[in-house]
């Protein structure tokens, strides 16, 4: 008894010498856990008016608030004495590991972000990238995109090297411009062809009187004179625009007949002078 009262004795004074230690620790978690909770309610009001996109917003505010609450439990054991520094260490070496072995990963994440953040395109877009990825999009994610192409297969571009390629939207604007070139014969007039196309696309209801349609001569090509056509339809009407005019430019051009010549070639087959005995 005489050996185990003074140990007691001690574990009784440890106790009693960390009761501040216990209570700011508490107090500090509490305190924690209250500002951790008003921040999130916070940003995720403020993401709803932003028009943050969903997926981007919840994830987010899961990873921040796994952070968060990292961060308060560590200093909550730095409060009541608890050694941290291997702890952390620990973490820090697990991380770099991890982030090591999801080098893909992390860029399609941070691409992710940035496409649902920024909005270079939408749920519906029709968009090519310069990396070859072309498709009308129906899906964003985190980590990938999901497109259908226009042979009706289902595309998954990773989302890193999509933000990082020039990206043309062809749903962006309410307007879009048709554009021919064709060709018609050196001795075709220039001017009875101009009329003729214009004439159509004025009687065409799907192209838009402002701005007006053109023909121009673009170039001098080596079998015939190219005429670069140039018109405005809604978006919504391209597809359909652009087929139908693309035939009835090319009838209406030979039943007046304004040719749209082959490619051609001269042949020039030079004989060879006679030589004196050939002559004989």
């Amino acid at each position: 008894m005489n050996y185990i009262e003074p140990k007691v004795a001690k574990l009784i004074d440890a106790f009693v010498d960390m009761i501040p230690s216990l209570l700011f620790g508490l107090i500090t978690l509490f305190l924690g856990i209250w500002l951790i909770k008003f921040l999130i309610g916070f940003l995720t009001r403020r993401f709803t008016k932003g028009n943050i996109d969903v997926s981007l917003s919840s994830f987010l505010i899961s990873v921040l608030k796994a952070i968060l609450y990292l961060l308060l439990i560590l200093q909550v054991a730095s409060t009541v004495g608890i050694p941290t520094t291997s702890f952390i260490a620990v973490l820090g070496t697990a991380g770099l590991a991890v982030g090591l072995a999801l080098q893909g990963s992390l860029s399609n994440f941070a691409g992710g972000v940035l496409i649902l953040l920024f909005k270079p395109f939408r749920i519906g877009h029709s968009i090519s990238a310069a990396n070859g990825v072309s498709g009308t999009v129906l899906k964003i994610d985190i980590l990938y995109t999901t497109l259908k192409a226009a042979n009706g297969t289902t595309l998954y571009a990773p989302n890193g090297p999509l933000a990082n390629a020039v990206i043309n939207n062809t749903s962006d604007n309410e307007t879009r411009m048709l554009e021919y070139i064709i060709g018609i014969s050196y001795n075709s007039n220039i001017d009875t062809a101009r009329k003729l196309i214009l004439n159509l696309l004025d009687k065409d209801p799907l192209v838009l009187k402002t701005p007006q349609p053109v023909v121009l001569v673009s170039s001098l090509g080596e079998n015939a004179v190219n005429l670069t056509i140039h018109a405005w339809v809604a978006n919504g009407d391209y597809t359909k625009a652009y087929y139908s005019n693309f035939q009835k430019i090319k009838e209406e051009l030979d039943n007046n007949s304004i040719s749209t010549p082959y490619p051609q070639r001269e042949v020039h087959i030079l004989s060879p002078a006679p030589t004196p005995g050939d002559q004989k």
